[in-house]
């Protein structure tokens, strides 16, 4: 058994199926080399280290919310703060419950605890399982359409040890409902914590959901997050992910548009810079008949940093009349930067349309010659570039506010990495 693994199983405190979950994560260890999800992504100094569990809620300076407006939900080191968050002013027909709340009151409040997860490459999932007892369930009843946005705050602070946590969330829409929900995940101070966060996201039929999500953590932290989400009838799912780093992030989406007319535009930033290693794997699976996806994704590969891109999408049979779309397109701005990409695309069904590409390269010389000859700096040309390539995929989000807040947060880093 790992470091990690031995380190993490001794904080459980579950019931028998939760053991069960936690005996086949240390059955079968962590992935390695030859395990073609993680093929890109090396474990070996992860398995090394041990965690302890986090003993009480951090203090922190309500100013670094200023910025975060309500209704919001803050966990600090993975616990909720009740002083931190903003929660009175939810819409009509939306409630907030923590997991640890809904575990008390047993019943079907934490229902989807019950989902097993069965690939070996699956063992994060496996702990998440084992291990969380704490998150957020955000619900929102049946035709309860509202505009202003949700925010769903992590922060990760310092607190005297390298800490690991355990979170599960659910994001649920009944029929007709319509949301806006802003994900922030980021360090307060520099801290070297392990975060495995799963969330559900199940949108009924005619639901829509705008969801922006915000990845910057600590650059010595571990970030291993994943979303899975099932679209009913006439969903439409919108997301756009800003993947800033840690020293080591990972984020999967899987999204099963099981519904005839579901809908999904997943769009992305990725940026690797200093020695970040940033991974996302998209697993799209068409199963309803004439459904949707368009995922338009740019990575940015700067200093040492490593980009890793997977974008699989499996068409079923009888997924009739799909429709899907995927571009990656990836710059390399340094010459000890890395991106690997992978397209996937399985197809099973008569009459569909599907494309995908990607592609890596360097900023154009011409262009950049060209600016050059009209006053700017190197480092004003190349960032004026970089920007105008990141910037395609955020509009994906209707909400102006929130637009305009992903569009300043990929100006901010991406002038911290031209910095000198």
């Amino acid at each position: 058994m790992s470091a990690l693994l031995d380190s993490l199983s001794a904080t459980f405190l579950g019931d028998a199926a939760r053991r069960a979950a936690l005996d086949e994560a240390l059955r079968d260890g962590l992935p390695g080399p030859r395990t073609e999800a993680w093929k890109y992504t090396s474990l070996r100094q992860l398995e090394r280290r041990s965690f302890a569990a986090v003993e009480a809620l951090p203090s922190l300076d309500p100013m670094l919310l200023a910025d975060i407006p309500a209704p919001r939900a803050v966990f600090v080191n993975g616990c909720y703060s009740v002083a931190l968050s903003l929660t009175t002013d939810l819409p009509d027909g939306v409630s907030l419950q923590l997991l640890s709340e809904a575990l008390a009151e047993g019943g079907d409040a934490a229902r989807f605890l019950q989902r097993r997860f069965e690939r070996t490459d699956e063992v994060f999932a496996r702990l998440n399982a084992a291990l969380a007892t704490e998150g957020l369930l955000l619900r929102a009843e049946a035709d309860v359409r509202s505009e202003q946005p949700l925010h769903l705050v992590f922060i990760g602070t310092e607190d005297g040890a390298d800490r690991a946590w355990h979170l599960r969330n659910l994001i649920e829409l009944r029929a007709g409902a319509a949301l806006t929900v802003v994900e922030h995940h980021f360090a307060a101070t520099p801290h070297a914590h392990f975060i495995n966060a799963l969330s559900h996201v199940h949108l009924a039929k005619g639901a829509t959901l705008s969801h922006a999500r915000i990845q910057s953590d600590s650059e010595r932290a571990t970030s291993l997050l994943r979303t899975d989400a099932v679209l009913a009838r006439d969903a439409d799912y919108r997301r756009v992910d800003l993947e800033l780093g840690a020293a080591l992030s990972r984020h999967e989406l899987n999204v099963r548009l099981e519904g005839d007319n579901a809908r999904l535009t997943a769009n992305g930033v990725l940026l690797a810079g200093g020695r970040r290693h940033v991974d996302t794997r998209l697993g799209i699976d068409h199963i309803g008949r004439d459904t949707a996806c368009e995922l338009t994704w740019r990575g940015l590969g700067a200093g040492r940093g490593r980009a890793v891109f997977h974008g699989g999408i499996l068409i079923r049979e009888g997924a009739d009349g799909t429709d899907a779309a995927l571009s990656n397109k990836n710059l390399l701005l340094s010459d000890n930067a890395e991106i690997d990409t992978q397209p996937v695309l399985e197809i099973h069904a008569d009459e569909v349309k599907a494309a995908h590409g990607a592609t890596v390269g360097q900023l154009d010389a011409n262009a950049l010659f060209y600016l050059r000859s009209r006053g700017l700096t190197q480092a004003e040309a190349r960032q004026l570039l970089t920007t105008a390539f990141c910037r395609e995929p955020l509009g994906v989000i209707a909400h102006a506010g929130v637009r305009e807040a992903l569009l300043a947060r990929v100006d901010a880093a991406l002038a911290a990495l031209e910095a000198p």
